[in-house]
């Protein structure tokens, strides 16, 4: 009876010993084990190159662990950001920038980091989706767009004479543009339902935030509309008064809201 039971107990022991190898080798081979780490860069950068980016960022995060403290190890760390934001993964570009950095922040790359990261927010591309919905840029959450703005306006400060500050200076103002019209956006949609005060403090907030920008001609005849739903004339007169002498030409005081009215990027 005993040898029985030792017999089993040995036998469960080799079958769990077995199983625990089978487990150990069905680890994935570290392939780059042998490889110089400037061999795994250029393979990165292959698979890049291949459009091949969730393998370039195995090989950036082996090469950041084999080349630890080097500048090899440093361009991984933005290679691989750049790798995430082509993935459409901002919240991990936008993690590895910070802690590159962090890391590194009298880094020689520091402008380039800090335009990547503005890059991975910046949105001008509106796509097929939002053609068939007709939403326009102003339109959408604009937390992206104002983390964008500040990463831009950090390296334009920082880094007056980078080679990435002229396009970083035109989406800022892209930006901009595009935070006022939101504002406006809300302002017509408050006047819309005849909220009438809440359309006007919106419309006042792009006024006040937002200077030079197309957006704001909408803005003054949105207030004047709303104080001449609610009655005050003398508000109503101020507020055209401004908007022609602003906007002398605008098609506002003469023809009011048109009929069909399209955002500049509607082909249809």
């Amino acid at each position: 009876m005993f040898r029985a039971k030792l017999s089993v107990v040995c036998r469960l022991t080799i079958v769990g010993l077995a199983l625990l190898a089978a487990a150990c080798s069905s680890t994935p081979e570290d392939k780059t084990g042998a490889l110089s780490p400037n061999k795994i860069y250029a393979d990165a950068k292959d698979e890049m190159n291949a459009g091949a980016y969730d393998k370039a960022i195995t090989l950036f995060e082996r090469l950041e662990g084999r080349a630890a403290g080097t500048p090899l190890a440093q361009q991984a760390q933005l290679e691989k950001a750049y790798a995430y934001y082509r993935t459409a993964e901002p919240a991990q570009a936008i993690s590895t920038l910070d802690r590159f950095m962090k890391l590194h922040p009298a880094s020689p790359a520091l402008d380039y980091a800090l335009y990547l990261k503005g890059l991975v927010n910046f949105n001008d591309d509106l796509g097929l989706f939002t053609f068939i919905t007709r939403q326009d840029l102003a339109e959408r959450d604009q937390k992206a767009a104002k983390e964008s703005f500040e990463a831009f306006k950090e390296l334009t400060t920082r880094f007056p004479d980078s080679r990435y500050t002229p396009d970083a200076t035109q989406r800022m103002t892209y930006i901009v543009n595009a935070l006022a019209r939101y504002e406006v956006h809300v302002a017509r949609f408050y006047y819309s339902r005849g909220a009438y005060v809440a359309a006007i403090n919106r419309a006042q907030l792009a006024l006040a935030d937002y200077q030079g920008v197309s957006a704001l001609e909408e803005a003054l005849f949105i207030m004047v509309q709303s104080y001449d739903a609610l009655g005050m004339a003398q508000l109503r007169d101020d507020a055209k008064r401004v908007l022609a002498l602003n906007f002398p030409k605008s098609e506002y005081l003469s023809l009011g809201y048109r009929t069909q009215t399209n955002p500049w990027w509607r082909f249809w």
